[in-house]
C-alpha cells in the first residue's frame, strides 16, 4: 500500500512541473475526474459505484492516465478495478470532444470473505464537456472483460 500511495503522489507532483509553460501556452496538460457509474458488475443484477481518474495529456490529441472504480451490488460483491488508461480524442486538438480509451488492468472481486483477481480489459466512449478552462464534465459508456458494461459520468478539474 505505501509503494502505491508513493507512485500516486510521484504522478501527482511530477504533473504539477508542466502546468505552467514558458511561452505563455495556458492549455491544461491534466485532468483529474470522479463521479458515479451503473454497471454489470453482479452475478445476477446491477451495481453502482464510483470511478475516479487521472490523466495526463500527450501530443494534440492523445492521453495516458489512471482510473479506479469501486462497484458493490449490496448483496455481497464489491469489486475494485484498478487500471491504466489509454485515450485519444477525435476531431479535436484541444483533449476535449469525443475520445476512445482503452482500459487494461486488474479487476479484483470480493465476495463472502474471498478474494478473487482477475485481468481487466475495456473499450470506452464518451464526450470531454469543458465548462470553461479549468472544470469539465464526462458521460461515458464502456464495454469488456469481465464487467460487461457500464454507464457514468465524472466531473473533475484540468490543469
Amino acid at each position: 500500500m505505501k509503494k502505491v500511495s508513493f507512485i500516486c503522489l510521484l504522478v501527482c507532483l511530477a504533473a504539477g512541473l508542466y502546468a505552467q509553460e514558458a511561452g505563455g501556452d495556458s492549455a491544461p496538460k491534466a485532468a483529474i475526474g470522479i463521479g458515479p457509474e451503473w454497471n454489470m458488475n453482479s452475478r445476477d443484477n446491477f451495481a453502482m459505484g464510483g470511478v475516479f481518474g487521472f490523466d495526463f495529456n500527450l501530443g494534440t490529441s492523445f492521453a495516458v492516465g489512471l482510473t479506479t472504480a469501486y462497484s458493490n451490488n449490496f448483496s455481497g460483491i464489491q469489486v475494485i478495478e484498478p487500471a491504466a488508461l489509454f485515450r485519444w480524442y477525435f476531431l479535436t486538438k484541444d483533449h476535449t470532444g469525443l475520445f476512445v480509451q482503452a482500459d487494461l488492468g486488474a479487476y479484483l472481486i470480493l465476495e463472502d470473505g474471498d478474494f478473487t483477481p482477475m485481468f481487466l480489459g475495456g473499450l470506452r466512449g464518451g464526450l470531454r464537456l469543458p465548462l470553461g478552462v479549468m472544470f469539465y464534465v464526462e458521460p461515458f459508456g464502456r464495454i469488456g472483460y469481465p464487467f460487461a458494461f457500464g454507464v457514468g459520468a465524472l466531473a473533475g478539474v484540468r490543469f
